[in-house]
């Protein structure tokens, strides 16, 4: 905190209308570092709290020169969990790497530092307070904000609050249950969702801001949204809905627990899109995705003939695209999705989104989801977080990963899981060009994709097979079959399946101690078949023609062969000695 002053300058701020912005649940509140900065003028959200949508609402509306975020995302909080701050550009979004390279550099070159430790400011009283202090600026100016009813504001002029609201309280209402996970949404989702839209008042659950989360950890999937998930699967609602600790990322649930992914949801948000008065006014012009994304998106933005950016983890690669006018709506694998009203991810943003398409095409959310598949075809996804690794072994495991996939040799190569052989069609070190600056960022994760053949000789091939250890949820049998055996095997209409792995950094959003391995898995299935040629075999389709699932068959039994094949290369568990992921979503 002591570099606040760092990044003022490296963003070109002249000090006169920055944001102090206390986010999550009250982790820490610091006014008096950044008084001494040369700062005139703070506006801070009452009693300290913001969501990140609404600092980037509010940046963008008074046009300040940035943001100061107090947050940890959907880290642990308390006095043992995490805190993290962040610096929000004039445009209301993520700092660039060029901008958060050069706070890097000039806080190397701080020598002192000044603090206010005896200056007192009501965060609860709205309104203007000045102080008379010994800096450049007198008065030195606070202003506190109602930051719930200004997000509102803009709400209102995205959507159509009296379609929502009809579904919410009209014939036949359509129950809800919306946890706030003790993060900063509890006052959002009391004031959106029940006072302006009438959702009951008990819709809503956990929307007390705690330091620390209730203990919890307010990461909106299905390993800790555990309360959510447990009171959709009783029926009583059709929708659920949860949010992390800040506001910017979002868990969808339908009745019976009926999970959507984030990237169904993105994609059937996008196919969606008509359903709301903004876009009906202000068209759709591309879509972004991050790279560890499933492809889901791509399919609908052919059929609408508009663009589609993949790009590296991280929302502030999305800030371009949208200020240059190439993307409408944006979404990330980690339950992150927003839109260019913002140039933030909006939680609450999206719940809405969901809500409007429900209201508008009168079917529930499993309805919505399965009509989606049938028309777009399905894109199984899974994903793998290994948390709190020691950094020395992540290290090495993505070191070898990386000589593995730049190997020439490494094409081509074949896998038997079960009766089936899987061979590598293609590998990539992902990099990203930004088509707004040119930009390039390198290194960004390791893709493989791994087509299915059906094994003709099964008796065989078993003899080989060694079951391998595949954790506490995940098994499957896996070996190396010689390059050159094609000849004993066809194709099995092309089933391809991918895998990409991926270094998450010991930074602001980690959600633990160490550093994190994330790996994501990824198969489809369409209607119409595209074909690509191999050496040595008849065409195969490139997208998995699951059109029929198999009682109880889920996305991981579908996708476990890839997983197997994906434990073995990387040789996470034994590397680790992880018995297996400590999130899948």
């Amino acid at each position: 905190m002591i570099h606040s002053h760092s990044w003022l300058v490296a963003a070109g701020c002249q000090f006169l209308s920055l944001w102090v912005l206390m986010q999550g649940s009250l982790r820490v509140f610091m006014t008096e570092w950044l008084v001494p900065c040369r700062i005139g003028r703070l506006i801070i959200g009452q009693n300290g709290i913001l969501s990140t949508p609404a600092v980037s609402c509010i940046i963008r509306k008074i046009k300040a020169a940035g943001g100061i975020i107090l947050t940890a995302s959907h880290c642990p909080g308390g006095p043992a969990g995490e805190f993290g701050v962040k610096f929000n550009v004039a445009n209301g979004g993520p700092a660039p790497d060029v901008v958060s390279d050069k706070i890097y550099q000039i806080s190397k070159t701080i020598e002192e530092y000044a603090i206010c430790p005896d200056l007192r400011i009501d965060l609860s009283r709205l309104g203007r307070q000045e102080f008379d202090l010994e800096n450049k600026f007198k008065p030195f100016r606070v202003e506190i904000v109602d930051p719930v009813d200004i997000y509102l504001n803009l709400l209102r002029t995205i959507f159509d609050f009296n379609a929502i609201k009809s579904l919410l309280t009209g014939p036949g209402q359509l129950k809800i249950r919306v946890d706030a996970m003790h993060g900063v949404m509890g006052p959002y989702v009391r004031k959106v969702l029940c006072d302006e839209l009438g959702a009951p008042a008990n819709s809503a659950i956990n929307c007390v801001p705690l330091e620390d989360f209730g203990g919890q950890h307010p990461d909106p999937n299905l390993t800790y949204a555990t309360t959510l998930l447990e009171a959709m699967k009783g029926g009583e609602y059709g929708f659920g809905a949860a949010f992390d600790a800040d506001g910017d990322r979002y868990m969808i649930l339908g009745q019976n627990g009926f999970f959507v992914s984030p990237s169904d949801s993105l994609a059937i948000i996008a196919a969606n899109l008509s359903c709301i008065p903004y876009f009906r006014q202000m068209g759709v012009r591309g879509f972004g995705r991050s790279m560890p994304t499933s492809t889901a998106l791509d399919r609908v933005a052919k059929s609408m003939k508009v663009p589609v950016y993949e790009t590296p983890a991280g929302w502030r690669f999305f800030s371009n695209l949208m200020d240059s006018g190439r993307c409408s709506l944006c979404g990330e694998e980690s339950f992150g999705t927003g839109s260019d009203h913002l140039r933030e991810k909006d939680g609450l943003w999206a719940v809405l989104v969901w809500l409007s398409i429900l209201a508008a095409r009168k079917q529930s959310v499993e309805e919505i989801v399965r009509d989606h598949w049938a028309k777009f075809g399905r894109h199984y996804y899974c994903r793998f977080d290994y948390e709190g690794l020691e950094p020395k072994a992540t290290y090495y495991i993505m070191r070898d990963l990386e000589a593995l996939v730049t190997d020439k040799s490494f094409i081509g190569q074949q896998f038997a899981v079960g009766n089936h052989v899987y061979s590598v069609a293609k590998t990539d070190c992902f990099e990203y060009v930004d088509p707004v600056d040119g930009t390039v960022t390198k290194k960004q994760g390791f893709v493989f994709v791994a087509l299915i053949y059906t094994h003709m000789d099964q008796k065989h091939h078993h003899s080989n097979i060694k079951e391998e250890e595949m954790g506490e949820k995940v098994k499957g049998k896996t070996h190396s079959v010689p390059r050159g055996s094609t000849n004993r095997l066809q194709p099995n209409t092309g089933q391809g399946l991918g895998v990409l792995f991926v270094k998450c950094p010991n930074a602001l959003g980690a959600g633990v101690v160490g550093s994190r391995l994330r790996s994501a898995f990824w198969g489809g299935r369409d209607k119409t078949l595209e074909t690509v040629s191999s050496p040595g075999s008849p065409p195969y389709s490139l997208h998995s023609p699951f059109m029929e699932e198999e009682p109880g068959s889920g996305k991981q039994a579908v996708l476990s062969p890839l997983i197997a094949i994906a434990l073995k290369i990387s040789q996470i568990h034994e590397r680790t000695g992880r018995r297996g992921p400590t999130v899948i979503t």
